[in-house]
C-alpha cells in the first residue's frame, strides 16, 4: 500500500504579498508525478490559529496520513527550513521525526529551533498536541518556504522529493 502524505499551506495575510511561498510549493509539487506515495493536499489555510488546527485535524481524522508535512511561508529566510519544535504558553512540544537523519539527505534545506510565535507555529503545536494525546503513530514536520524564484524552485522541489523519499523509506521499515 502506498504511504500517504498530507501536506497543507496557508493564505497570505499581509497586503504586500500576492501570494504564499507554502501555497506556490505545494501548486509545484500537485505539477509533478509521485507514483510510489498518495499525497493529499489542504491549501490555502486560513491565517488563523484555530480554524487552520481545526481543518488539518479533520483532513487528518479523514485520510489518517503517515506524515503530515505543514508548510508556511517565511518571508526572511532564504533556504528551506524544518522546525524541530513548537510552544504554546510555557510548554514546547518536539517532532518525534528524527531531524537530523533526514536532513542529511536534503542540499537546501536546514532545522530551525524557531517557529515564528505566529500561525505556523500555533498550529503546528496543535497538531503536534493532538497527535501526542490520541497517541497516533503519524510523523508530523513543519518546514517554512522561501520566496520561490527561479532561481531556487529547483533545489527546493528536490529537496521536498528527497523527503518524500525519505519517509517513504522509513514507512517500510516499520513492521
Amino acid at each position: 500500500m502506498k504511504g500517504k502524505i498530507l501536506l497543507t499551506s496557508f493564505s497570505t495575510w499581509l497586503a504586500h504579498q500576492k501570494s504564499n511561498s507554502s501555497d506556490d510549493l505545494l501548486a509545484e509539487i500537485q505539477k509533478l508525478n509521485y507514483d510510489s506515495i498518495s499525497l493529499f493536499f489542504l491549501r490555502s489555510l486560513s491565517v488563523d490559529i484555530q480554524i487552520a488546527s481545526q481543518q488539518v485535524i479533520a483532513e487528518v481524522e479523514r485520510i489518517q496520513p503517515n506524515v503530515v508535512m505543514c508548510c508556511g511561508m517565511a518571508e526572511k529566510r532564504e533556504r528551506l527550513a524544518i522546525e524541530s519544535n513548537a510552544w504554546h504558553k510555557n510548554e514546547c512540544l518536539y517532532s518525534t521525526v528524527n531531524l537530523s537523519d533526514l536532513n542529511q539527505k536534503l542540499n537546501v534545506t536546514e532545522i530551525s529551533h524557531d517557529a515564528g510565535k505566529f500561525v505556523c507555529e500555533g498550529l503546528y503545536y496543535e497538531l503536534l498536541k493532538y497527535l501526542q494525546v490520541e497517541s497516533k503513530s503519524i510523523d508530523c514536520i513543519f518546514v517554512h518556504v522561501p520566496k520561490l524564484e527561479g532561481s531556487n524552485v529547483n533545489s527546493i522541489l528536490n529537496d521536498i522529493s528527497s523527503m518524500f523519499a525519505w519517509f517513504e523509506a522509513k514507512s517500510k521499515q516499520k513492521p
